[in-house]
């Protein structure tokens, strides 16, 4: 690989991305902000290896080297994203570790999507449409959530439990109605998680 061909930097979907703008707003310091910087701070999660940044980055050791060095400081967008995403996926981790630990037991999250939702029930429904919802989700769901972003989960593998949480807090509001209802979405317009 040469100095400056980059692999396309890894691309996530708004719920990953929603997931990953909550754990940003718990942190207590602000994370590096300069390519060196984050170079210095990636290399030192990878005990001092620059070949294991370049990889974690999609470029080349002798790309990391010079941004180290001083030499290069303006990334371009693709490394610029990668640096972004790799140091704050990093930053805190007791932090986040506390936060996630909090909502999957007892404290649960908050969701504002705005997305559509189609139903399918026993009896009739309304037809699917574009709706925008705010509700809390339950530290279970949270928790299932949380392990499958872990677990590497593609967007298409998050959708079914997030639409699974919503029912059950907003559509069923925690079984007390609407007995059977199950909600899916698609399009996602937007969405944000608060813990």
């Amino acid at each position: 690989m040469s100095d400056h061909e980059q692999q396309p930097a890894p691309r996530r979907g708004k719920v990953l991305e929603a997931l990953a703008r909550a754990e940003r707003k718990l942190f207590t310091r602000p994370a590096p902000k300069s390519a060196k910087a984050r170079m210095k701070f990636l290399r030192t999660r990878e005990g001092g290896s620059t070949a294991a940044v370049a990889k974690r980055l999609g470029t080349s050791r002798r790309t990391v080297e010079r941004y180290l060095a001083g030499k290069l400081t303006k990334p371009q967008k693709r490394l610029q994203a990668a640096l972004v995403e790799e140091t704050e996926s990093e930053w805190q981790p007791q932090v986040r570790a506390q936060a996630r630990a909090q909502a999957s037991t007892s404290r649960g999250m908050m969701v504002e999507v705005t997305a559509y939702f189609g139903f399918t029930c026993t009896g009739s429904s309304d037809d699917g449409r574009e709706r925008q919802i705010t509700t809390d989700i339950s530290p279970t769901y949270v928790k299932q959530i949380l392990e499958l972003q872990e677990s590497g989960a593609t967007e298409e593998d998050l959708h079914p439990i997030v639409a699974e949480a919503i029912t059950e807090s907003y559509f069923t509001e925690w079984g007390t109605r609407a007995d059977g209802l199950r909600a899916d979405f698609t399009s996602v317009s937007s969405i944000s998680f608060r813990f």
